[in-house]
């Protein structure tokens, strides 16, 4: 297995450039003709598994879920078994055909570069068979189906992690991080195919697999930050703040449903809520920030600031979690109050009223620091750029000295943008305009 990972790694570090400096026509039909193979074959995979995923999700199959408790739950809150498995078969295949666009796309834009080819495939697969239980659920109906759909899955898996070490030109940075794959591809093999063995952690050590899985992930995403430090040019950097980008919001959305379903299990993880409901398709579109984000960076990285969007990220997401944090306690806080000095158990009104007003008093001075506070850590030159440019145009509102103020716009450009020489020329008036200024 490690052998076929290092000719799978091969194959996208051959592809880098764009394959027609480094591929025959033929060589590029062949990839081409298998890129839309594998893509039907998935598809149609994906197609033949929903009647099997539909009895999956209306029989409640998931290990998760406890069947009496969870049909218990919807009865009582007038929910049909019908309704909660189409639902969810709805928007498990929303997203798996979102996936599959998001790798459409790129194949169609740029089939002829190999690590958007790669990128694009990995994307198809991962939607399709890691995301979604019908592909293995109809694998466990039909034995014929097992073998390919669990080397589908398997691949979905691997080409997916290897992403994290090959993009954006295809190659291991550095070298010898080519181990870390072949130790993943061995963790998945032991999972798809030996699942009755010690070494499927997720049977055997359940508790130590997820730290497991973390770990990888943090190394693929360390990979992509020393390449961005280390190696990548000015292009390449843009495309890995996209992907960092969508991949850190990604799961920090995910974590974050996460832990709301898993801390109130009775109400959301066996849906004894309609919220539920609302959670589940919040961690679907958290995951679609992952396929939107790469396309980007491999399509239309030149179309917007990236710079801003991490910005403004970080601003309104620190903004919003305070906010929230805020609200609640101070909801918490009025109610405890009003109660110690009326005797009233509860004064849910006047506690939120309260509560969102000064909530909408602290908002744009909160939001002012917090956008200060991460320009002076995060984006320290531009910040300090920006201060200086400030500094200079009040003084050149309140100086009228020429000389001190070309002194002055010299400082400016070496400060702010740091040329390697710095060169003023004003240009003399001229003789006839002289005179005519001297003229009464």
């Amino acid at each position: 297995m490690g052998l076929k990972l290092d000719k799978l790694a091969e194959f996208a570090r051959s592809l880098h450039a764009p394959t027609s400096a480094t591929l025959s026509r033929r060589q590029l039909f062949l990839i081409r003709v298998g890129w839309l193979v594998i893509f039907l074959l998935s598809i149609g995979v994906y197609i033949a598994s929903i009647p099997t995923y539909y009895d999956w999700f209306i029989n409640f199959n998931n290990p998760d879920l406890q069947a009496g408790t969870v049909r218990a739950n919807l009865e009582a809150a007038g929910i049909s078994v019908d309704f909660y498995a189409t639902y969810l078969l709805s928007i498990h295949t929303a997203s798996a055909i979102l996936w599959c666009a998001g790798g459409a796309i790129i194949f169609w834009r740029r089939s002829d570069d190999g690590i958007a080819l790669f990128t694009s495939l990995s994307l198809v697969l991962f939607g399709i068979f890691f995301l979604n239980d019908g592909p293995v659920a109809l694998a466990k109906q039909y034995a014929a189906m097992w073998l390919p759909i669990h080397l589908l899955s398997f691949f979905g898996s691997v080409t997916f992690y290897l992403f994290f070490y090959l993009f954006p030109n295809g190659r291991f940075v550095p070298r010898w991080l080519y181990l870390a794959p072949i130790l993943w591809a061995a963790h998945e093999v032991a999972y798809y195919f030996f699942p009755a063995s010690v070494f499927n952690l997720e049977g055997s050590f359940p508790l130590l697999d997820p730290v497991v899985v973390l770990t990888f992930l943090c190394i693929g995403i360390g990979a992509q930050l020393y390449r961005y430090r280390y190696v990548s040019g000015p292009v390449q950097r843009e495309q890995t703040k996209w992907v960092i980008l969508g991949m850190a919001s990604a799961g920090l959305g995910v974590v974050g449903f996460g832990l709301v379903i898993n801390s109130f299990p009775t109400m959301l993880l066996q849906f004894g809520s309609p919220y539920a409901f609302v959670f589940e398709t919040g961690i679907l579109i958290a995951m679609l920030l992952i396929p939107l984000s790469i396309g980007v960076a491999i399509l239309r990285h030149r179309l917007w600031n990236v710079d801003i969007v991490i910005n403004r990220t970080l601003v309104y997401g620190t903004l919003t979690a305070l906010l929230a944090l805020m609200y609640l306690g101070g909801v918490a806080a009025t109610e405890a109050i009003f109660r110690a000095l009326t005797d009233r158990e509860h004064q849910p009104q006047l506690a939120t009223v309260i509560s969102t007003l000064v909530i909408a008093a602290l908002f744009n001075p909160l939001r002012r620091r917090i956008q200060l506070f991460i320009d002076r850590r995060f984006y320290r030159r531009k910040y300090d750029a920006r201060k200086t440019l400030e500094v200079f145009s009040a003084k050149l509102r309140n100086d009228s000295d020429l000389d001190a103020l070309s002194d002055d716009l010299v400082g400016v450009v070496k400060e702010t943008m740091q040329p390697a020489h710095v060169s003023l020329w004003l240009r003399a008036h001229t003789t006839s305009k002289q005179n005519r200024n001297k003229q009464p």
